[in-house]
């Protein structure tokens, strides 16, 4: 199969009429969730196409853009380039210099969830936790 859309002047036509046209059909798609539930739940006033897409791209700027992921130990979470920097600092300590580490790790964590147990000599489950119970 050819590659025309994305070889050439022809992807600068393309993409923005297909991220326009995308706009585009989540817009609608918000304006229609809004105006067939809200107004009956929570008594609000219907928007507009526009005030839809206004809607789409502030929950966007504000909440992120969907790369996905979470904090530090959870699956996915965390910049790719920054778990691959640390994976390899910490192949390369020391068993004291681990252990300080850890220590440091756990006065650190404070979240509702607290400290988890991780394998830290686990590759494979680097990315994997369980909460102490």
């Amino acid at each position: 199969m050819k590659r025309v859309f994305f070889e050439g002047p022809a992807r600068f036509i393309f993409i923005p009429i297909a991220v326009a046209a995308f706009l585009s059909l989540i817009s609608l798609v918000v304006m229609q969730l809004w105006n067939h539930l809200l107004p009956d739940i929570f008594h609000v006033g219907v928007i507009t196409f526009w005030q839809a897409m206004g809607l789409f791209i502030l929950s966007k700027i504000l909440f992120g853009f969907g790369k996905g992921g979470g904090r530090f130990g959870r699956p996915g979470g965390g910049a790719p380039w920054m778990r691959k920097r640390m994976e390899e600092r910490f192949k390369n300590m020391s068993p004291e210099e681990k252990a300080r580490f850890k220590e440091q790790m756990k006065k650190r964590m404070c979240g509702p969830r607290g400290w988890r147990d991780f394998d830290w000599d686990d590759e494979s489950a680097a990315h994997e936790s369980t909460p102490n119970v």
